[in-house]
């Protein structure tokens, strides 16, 4: 049985070892469900040794509080040699193109993520292939709860561009990458769009009112939340489609939220209007 060696099993890596177990792997992790502690280097470095590949889900430090770039390079970097690596990237790593389409050959370490730049330059460096991910969404996690419990803003800025994907479009990329070249690969939907059609979307399915549209000093955001809107950018998915040969299960956002109705509530409607049309090379 081929084993799987996950460092972070938080929300999407749950979903990858999910679906590597299905295809017959046996699954080891660190984290708070994970099956070791993360400093219990001993049964760390025993597992490492008897696994077949090996992927990162672990954000990087923060320098502020004098933490390592890299927490599993740090702590494990020596004994990765000689095995498949993955490491779970962001699409933040390409900062602000004003709008503008990015792929895998795009500029990074310009925006606000250069810590996730310089990490996921330090696993290019090991022979990891690296999945840069734009906005995370699935069951439990998406614009529906947000939606339901009044956190959902629909800010007027025009022009503004997200790229998202499904967790299981990202378990089904990482699985699809296992016999393929090393690299890095965007995995992102088809349709980056403005975080209001989302919104404005998941209103329609739920049958809620639309929340007003506000500027960002009047949303009241977070510095967190309002950095989410500093950068502007569509990720293109070419390169996975054609060296992977990963097709995403749900291409635009209309698709995901078709799908996580079903969980939401009996009474959401299933059938969704269609999404616009999208330039997606």
């Amino acid at each position: 049985m081929p084993r799987l060696f996950i460092f972070g099993l938080g929300y999407t890596a749950k979903v990858i070892a999910r679906t590597f177990e299905a295809f017959g792997w046996e699954v080891v992790s660190t984290g708070r469900d994970g099956t070791l502690s993360f400093d219990d280097a001993g049964s760390v470095r025993l597992a490492l040794a008897d696994a077949d590949h090996v992927l990162s889900s672990v954000p990087p430090g923060r320098e502020a509080r004098g933490e390592p770039l890299d927490p599993v390079l740090e702590a494990y970097g020596d004994a990765l040699g000689g095995k498949a690596l993955s490491y779970l990237s962001s699409t933040g790593v390409y900062g602000d193109a004003g709008g503008a389409w990015v792929d895998e050959a795009s500029p990074i370490g310009t925006g606000r993520r250069t810590a996730r730049a310089e990490a996921d330059r330090a696993w290019q460096a090991l022979g990891a292939r690296v999945y840069r991910l734009p906005g995370i969404y699935g069951p439990g996690r998406s614009i529906f709860e947000r939606v339901q419990e009044g956190r959902a803003h629909r800010i007027d800025l025009p022009g503004q561009v997200f790229s998202r994907v499904h967790v299981e479009d990202i378990a089904s990329g990482v699985l699809a990458g296992l016999d393929k070249p090393v690299g890095v690969y965007n995995l992102a939907d088809d349709l980056p769009c403005h975080q209001n059609r989302l919104v404005e979307h998941a209103c329609a399915l739920l049958g809620l009112p639309l929340p007003a549209l506000q500027t960002l000093d009047e949303a009241g955001l977070s510095p967190m939340a309002r950095g989410f809107y500093a950068e502007n950018r569509r990720v293109a998915n070419g390169k996975a489609r054609r060296v992977l040969g990963w097709r995403p299960r749900y291409p635009d956002y209309a698709a995901g939220l078709r799908a996580l109705s079903a969980t939401i509530s009996p009474s959401v409607a299933s059938a969704a209007p269609a999404p616009a049309s999208s330039d997606q090379r």
